[in-house]
């Protein structure tokens, strides 16, 4: 099967699923259309992952083949979630992205680790945190989705794009699902790590070990927040994206630094 002919058909699926979300925004005549382009764009690119599985023997762990497994596992959580809840606008953001990962990993392939080099332990600790990154970039997209819609509401009527959106509360809802999620996959990801890995605070380790910390601490703490002190609004908005940034660092930045302008593996 050629691997390529699946890669544009996601990416062709993903963009179309992104163009009839935003130009039917408000309504519902083509709702179920996005919805199943957006089912064929992601299984599309699990299958076009699976097959890369099979070549190589083991995942491909590179900067770019990281960004689309994580983009896919995104997209997937999505799709799958629109089932019962009201997500599928998140899509114009995620879709979009999700296809330009799959081109890029298409474009640049790269030659690294695999995860069959790995013991069960280490492959607990990476496929855990790339699960806890992926729940906690939706839950990132929807409070910047929570932040303009509320600002729209504030500041003046409010455009088409943000009347297609669930009421505040219920998106504010969704946030908090999402953020306990992910956190739970972040804890067992930190915890595996302090477990399993010899020297987790070796050189090439200590700013992605001391950021991920960070961010969980963030997390946690803005769940404490609203249990104990009903947080919620722009403080749940602003704790979301702190933790967020301070996690897409922990983990992209380092490996950005590392593999693309040092040229070596994490």
């Amino acid at each position: 099967m050629n691997v390529t002919v699946i890669a544009l058909l996601s990416i062709g699926s993903y963009l179309m699923s992104s163009l009839l979300i935003i130009q039917n925004m408000g309504k519902s005549r083509f709702k179920q259309a996005s919805i199943y382009l957006g089912w064929v764009g992601a299984l599309s690119h699990l299958v076009f992952i699976g097959l890369n599985f099979h070549q190589n023997v083991g995942f491909n762990f590179g900067f770019f083949s990281t960004g689309s497994l994580i983009a896919m596992i995104v997209a997937l959580l999505l799709v799958i979630a629109s089932l019962n809840k009201p997500v599928e606008t998140l899509g114009v953001a995620i879709f979009p992205i999700a296809a330009s990962m799959l081109a890029l990993e298409l474009k640049f392939p790269e030659n690294t680790q695999t995860l069959s080099h790995y013991n069960w332990e280490m492959s607990a600790h990476i496929l855990t945190s790339i699960i806890a990154f992926s729940l906690l970039n939706i839950a990132a997209l929807q409070a910047l989705l929570l932040a303009i819609q509320d600002q729209q509401l504030k500041s003046h009527p409010p455009k088409r794009f943000i009347q297609s959106l669930p009421p505040l509360q219920t998106m504010e809802s969704l946030l908090f699902q999402m953020l306990t999620t992910g956190i739970a996959f972040l804890t067992i990801s930190l915890a595996t790590g302090f477990l399993f890995i010899e020297d987790l605070f070796a050189q090439h380790l200590v700013h992605k070990t001391v950021l991920s910390l960070l961010a969980w601490i963030i997390f946690t703490g803005l769940l404490l927040g609203r249990r104990f002190y009903g947080w919620r609004g722009m403080t749940a908005i602003k704790w979301t994206l702190l933790g967020f940034l301070s996690l897409l660092l922990a983990y992209f930045g380092s490996k950005l630094v590392l593999e693309l302008i040092l040229h070596r593996t994490s």
